[in-house]
């Protein structure tokens, strides 16, 4: 598989691409199996549709790995939280933890609750090109404590923050435990049949540098040390969004970090590329044009130069973005020569 070989750094005879949110509402075949389900959860719960629409951008795009359709949240679910996604508001938590009760009243089982997710894993794989790799994830463990602490998504955190900065120890309790779900979690997609892991750390950015490497990225280095320990051939891609000013002081035993839009590429490569395989970092909004997507594209496979690359977005494919156009941005990737 060129995208297992890419996250080695071996040699490939091109950049792999995939997209974040690449099984979505830009497209109508996904929108027909949405609307097939009935809502969001139910989708996510169904192992056939869920898998048909992981499939459809291999078929739709020409991409060189699919990725788990699921959600972040079912994990939180599955610990005993009420999920409810609700129309034009996003996803909802109908008691958010507040108190030492909340915490102990958390599952430390909820793996053993996710079979739709494993079920939808083994239908992907046993359809799946046995060249095409099948991406699992989970929501990393600050992210997952913010939906949890605040109810909903935010635009402060100022929960969340609350807790770090009076009562820490507190917070740390509950990405303890979040962290032992997420990685029997992992584990359990890997023996369901995916070939790479990926932790979404999607508010990493809401914290300064020195509470972010405390109270984020400590504990998605605990998952990759998890897992290679356990898998050594599985890749471990760990994406942290808007820490632009702390790749100094990334470390860890994982393979790739993602690139978010805001950080330069070059200067991700510069601080991290001898020591892991960089993924991504094309700003979304580029391909509303394609003259502005194909100049992005150029400049980031430049700078690579096809070593220690995985092309992708810098964050996910956005619900209005011309599918033709992303059509056209992987035949160009797949075809660069520099």
């Amino acid at each position: 598989m060129i995208f297992i070989d890419a996250c080695f750094r071996k040699k490939t005879p091109y950049t792999p691409v995939w997209f974040m949110r690449q099984a979505g509402r830009y497209l109508k075949e996904y929108k027909e199996v949405r609307a097939k389900a009935g809502d969001f959860l139910s989708l996510c719960k169904n192992p056939k549709l869920a898998s048909e629409v992981t499939l459809q951008p291999i078929d739709i795009l020409g991409v060189d790995a699919a990725i788990l359709f699921s959600d972040i949240l079912v994990v939180p679910m599955e610990m005993g939280m009420k999920l409810d996604f609700l129309v034009g508001e996003g996803p909802k938590f109908a008691k958010p933890i507040e108190n030492e009760q909340d915490l102990i009243a958390l599952s430390e089982d909820s793996h053993l609750q996710l079979n739709y997710v494993y079920d939808t894993i083994s239908l992907t794989r046993e359809s799946l090109a046995e060249d095409k790799a099948l991406i699992g994830f989970c929501g990393a463990p600050w992210t997952l404590a913010t939906y949890m602490i605040e109810g909903e998504s935010s635009k402060t955190y100022h929960k969340s923050k609350k807790i770090l900065y009076t009562n820490p120890y507190f917070l740390h309790q509950l990405l303890k435990k979040i962290t032992h779900n997420l990685q029997n979690y992992l584990e359990m997609q890997i023996q369901a049949g995916v070939n790479a892991v990926m932790v979404f750390d999607s508010w990493a950015g809401a914290l300064e540098a020195e509470a972010y490497l405390e109270f984020g990225f400590a504990y998605c280095k605990e998952i990759a040390s998890f897992i290679k320990k356990k898998y050594p051939h599985i890749p471990v891609i760990l994406f942290p969004k808007g820490i632009c000013g702390a790749l100094e002081q990334i470390d860890g035993d994982f393979d790739v970090f993602g690139v978010d839009w805001n950080t330069p590429i070059k200067r991700a490569k510069d601080i991290l590329g001898e020591k892991y395989v960089l993924q991504g970092n094309l700003e979304p909004c580029r391909i509303y044009n394609k003259d502005s997507m194909l100049k992005g594209a150029k400049e980031i496979l430049d700078t690579m130069e096809n070593k220690g690359h995985i092309f992708n977005l810098g964050h996910g494919v956005l619900p209005d973005l011309p599918k033709e156009n992303i059509q056209e941005l992987v035949k160009f990737i797949h075809n660069y020569k520099g």
